[in-house]
């Protein structure tokens, strides 16, 4: 089983872990300045002999999923009940537990998935795959399913993690789907391979996890998404195994693993995938440059992106970014740039990149690094870089437990994200802060919002936006979800993408059938229908009102 005891049951990561006061301290008297209040007392975090836990229902079946690892523990039941989004945090600090699942299965192995999902099946029991737990929008929470439902089972698969065969002559790895970040990367290093897929929630999140959210990852330009690096997927559904050949490429037909990219455990649960891997790399380059001008900034982050030069890193901060992450205070916009390879130097690359960089009015913050030399910091962007670089690299780590730290301080902070395209973004920016900007004024009587790319295509960026505002007692829920719909109401309005990267879930969900074609969602909710007749899988999640 994983052990709860370490991982925190209402927050991010494990007990102790993060930053230390000296570093959270500064950024709360900080966000108390900036907003006029005065240093609230700090929310107690929930304890587990607090919690009021609902009656586990589960009677028939319940040997046959005993058999699976089930457990009704009071500690696994609350730490499957959230994810780690903001509305998770504040609920969890309420100490509203009231939509635990029954139970917690942890099969060891395929057959014992099929068992789970057979007996649930038979009795009618709503099924939640849960992966590493870190879903920010609603995807691994069993909202509402008690009441529609006899029974719900979180299936937990992180005993499913071992690196199953290595091809490597054609480089590819297959992995059984539980594997978390750092364990599958520990089975590569020994071969001198690497995933280089390393999003922010790398330390608990899952290989299957990555695969049905469509993850984006370490690298901010053409290898974003988990989809760049998928060869084949293995699934139960209630229905059958599907199991996509594993080719470097087809040309037959609509590409049958793409049904799985993105579907968020509503189609099948993912039990193998196997994975293109990669030289780890030994050559870095990079550089951080600085703008008085965002406009200029961004146009420099198209050029990179329109260069052919494909950057590993081409991360873009506006003022408020840079300051909000102790990167630079000066009102400049920060362009992070980095390149890494496992066969060749980067020196002229490099310079390729400040030319075109400085050629829009940048200056370069600090010493540019060209290196040489493996380096295992998971998203690293190079060993060596700036020390600006270095900061930000700190700061994105740290930043679910600095989240933590402010909601406990009695802030509102958290983030959406979206893409669009570099003709459009001008307007859409715009017209996003302009809708939050009110609402923020509105239901909390002010907040920041600041920006950056997290990721950058030759077509249009991905804007991740961040919002701290201050908050009232037993109001944030609702405060948060009224800046979070008109931030969603202004990216549908606007034309963007419902989500880049954080997933559908429950949150995103209205928007997304918005995005989604009708005649397409018919298609949807026919391949619902035959892989999962009675609608056990993740009810709620993208596909609920398509039933």
């Amino acid at each position: 089983m994983r052990d709860m005891r370490r991982r925190k049951f209402w927050g991010w990561g494990v007990e102790g872990g993060g930053p230390d006061e000296a570093v959270t301290r500064p950024l709360i008297k900080r966000a108390c300045e900036t907003f006029g209040i005065a240093a609230p007392e700090a929310i107690l975090a929930p304890q587990i002999g607090e919690i009021a836990l609902p009656a586990n229902r589960i009677r028939e079946g319940a040997d046959s999923l005993g058999r699976c690892g089930a457990t009704d523990d009071p500690l696994e039941r609350a730490g499957h009940t959230y994810g780690k989004g903001l509305r998770d945090l504040l609920r969890a600090f309420d100490r509203d537990f009231a939509a635990a699942p029954d139970l917690v299965c942890y099969p060891a192995s395929e057959e014992e998935v099929v068992q789970v999902l057979d007996t649930c099946d038979r009795h009618g029991y709503a099924v939640v795959p849960y992966g590493g737990g870190s879903s920010v929008v609603g995807g691994v929470e069993p909202r509402g399913l008690r009441e529609r439902y006899p029974g719900v089972v979180s299936l937990d698969l992180s005993r499913l993690g071992k690196l199953l065969d290595l091809d490597r002559e054609s480089r590819l790895a297959r992995f059984q789907a539980g594997a978390l970040g750092p364990g599958l990367e520990a089975q590569l290093r020994g071969e001198g391979l690497t995933l280089r897929h390393f999003p922010q929630s790398f330390e608990f999140s899952s290989l299957g996890g990555w695969i049905a959210t469509r993850s984006g990852g370490h690298f901010a330009t053409v290898f974003t998404h988990i989809d760049d690096f998928t060869h084949s997927i293995r699934a139960v559904t209630p229905a059958g195994i599907i199991e996509t050949r594993s080719l470097p490429s087809s040309g037959a037909g609509p590409e049958p693993k793409r049904l799985l990219f993105g579907s968020e455990g509503s189609l099948g649960v993912i039990t193998e995938a196997s994975m293109r891997v990669l030289r780890r790399p030994v050559f870095r380059a990079s550089a951080t440059v600085a703008f008085q001008d965002f406009r200029q900034a961004v146009e420099a982050a198209r050029d990179l992106a329109q260069s052919d030069l494909h950057p590993s890193n081409c991360r873009l901060l506006d003022p408020g970014e840079a300051m909000l992450n102790s990167v630079r205070s000066d009102g400049s916009a920060v362009l992070l740039v980095a390149f890494e390879s496992a066969d060749h130097p980067l020196g002229p690359w490099l310079d390729r990149a400040l030319e075109i960089a400085l050629g829009r009015g940048g200056s370069v913050a600090g010493d540019t690094r060209v290196s040489e030399g493996e380096s295992d910091r998971a998203g690293s962007g190079g060993a060596g870089r700036p020390e600006e670089a270095g900061q930000w690299r700190r700061m994105f780590l740290d930043a679910p437990y600095i989240r933590d730290h402010l909601v406990r301080a009695g802030f509102i902070p958290d983030t959406f994200e979206t893409a669009c395209t570099w003709s459009g973004f001008e307007k859409f920016h715009a017209g996003v802060k302009e809708a939050v900007t009110d609402a923020l004024d509105r239901v909390c009587g002010g907040g920041m919002l600041t920006c950056r790319f997290t990721h950058v295509y030759p077509d249009g960026p991905a804007p991740y936006y961040t919002v701290i505002a201050p908050g009232r007692p037993g109001a944030r829920l609702a405060q948060w979800d009224a800046i979070k719909e008109a931030a969603s109401e202004a990216i549908d309005r606007l034309g963007g993408a419902t989500t880049h990267h954080h997933a559908v879930g429950r949150d995103h969900q209205p928007w997304y059938l918005n995005e989604c074609p009708p005649l397409v969602a018919d298609a949807l909710r026919a391949a619902k229908k035959r892989l999962d007749p009675r609608g056990i899988l993740n009810p709620g999640v993208l596909f609920d009102r398509l039933n």
